[in-house]
């Protein structure tokens, strides 16, 4: 019998010790769950271990065939360029090595179940009736990126997570690098006659920009007293996102991977990026991921590729 492929998650990295570890443990978990085949996980930039230790480690136990997952929820600069750079990089280290990469998390629909479960948590849904989700506006909140298609990945999720649950609506926001942001976020949705808003973070796990969404929330909070507002919780390492990782691996494997081209910025001419049609692309780091503003890797160009 053909050995199956190892899997090698590709995490973002944060500068958070708490989110590191979670990402750190998700990987401990998803290989328990997997005892058939080497799991390991790194990261682009930030925290340890880096991508390329993870591939180093699954080479030492050898493995010469893996499929990666990018353990992210939009394909943004990270999972269209880096990691596929990073893991081209590594094939150069490693001759004889091979590998698949498989496609982003989200929206998915075992996510929003997950992002509903934080809504009721946030509500405190133990005393209250469905009914009562007529009066609650979501505003979630993402990342945010130069890439206008991760955001519309964002605005997707939002619709989705709307779509016959019966809130009142679900607005979307950015905690860096795109409009609306929190604040901006939270004045629409009041505009638009919300007296109950739940800021739903869209991370998967704990780090300086979910606190960020949540410093912010808090300040906007204490400065409008006459509308309820509620912070919800990140995704977290739910058996949802377990099972959603391994159906990740398995689309890689099987080869069956629908990467979105339909609305990409290198691909199609959009209204005011038409210069980013066949560009190659350069890793880039994050500016807000940090507060100091400063990282220790550096990538060699290279082309963008679906």
């Amino acid at each position: 019998m053909t050995t199956p492929p190892a899997l090698l998650i590709a995490g973002h990295g944060t500068r958070d010790d708490a989110g590191a570890e979670a990402f750190r443990d998700f990987v401990r978990q998803l290989g328990a769950r997997h005892p058939e085949l080497p799991v390991a996980g790194g990261f682009i930039e930030l925290s340890p271990p880096p991508l390329g230790e993870a591939v180093t480690e699954l080479v030492e136990q050898g493995v010469r065939r893996f499929a990666a997952v990018p353990l992210m929820l939009v394909s943004a600069g990270h999972a269209k360029g880096d990691i596929p750079a990073a893991l081209a990089r590594e094939k150069e280290r490693h001759p004889g090595i091979s590998y698949t990469y498989g496609r982003p998390l989200g929206p998915h629909p075992a996510l929003l179940n997950v992002l509903e479960r934080r809504l009721d948590e946030a509500l405190g849904s133990a005393d209250r009736t469905p009914g009562d989700r007529a009066d609650v506006t979501v505003l979630l909140v993402g990342r945010g990126s130069t890439d206008p298609d991760a955001n519309a990945e964002v605005h997707k999720a939002a619709r989705l997570l709307w779509e016959g649950r019966g809130y009142a609506g679900v607005e979307t926001a950015f905690v860096s690098l795109a409009a609306p942001d929190v604040p901006s976020g939270l004045d629409r949705c009041v505009r638009l006659g919300a007296r109950r808003i739940v800021v739903l973070p869209y991370f998967l796990f704990t780090g300086i920009l979910p606190d960020r969404v949540r410093h912010q929330t808090e300040g906007w909070a204490a400065a409008h007293p006459e509308v309820e507002v509620l912070s919800a919780d990140v995704i977290g390492p739910e058996p949802e996102l377990l099972d959603l990782v391994w159906e990740r691996y398995e689309e890689a494997v099987k080869g069956d991977l629908r990467m979105n081209c339909d609305s990409c910025v290198y691909r199609i001419a959009l209204p005011g990026f038409e210069d980013k049609v066949g560009m190659p692309q350069q890793p880039h780091f994050h500016p807000d991921d940090d507060d100091h503003h400063h990282h220790g890797h550096h990538h060699g160009a290279h082309s963008h590729a679906h």
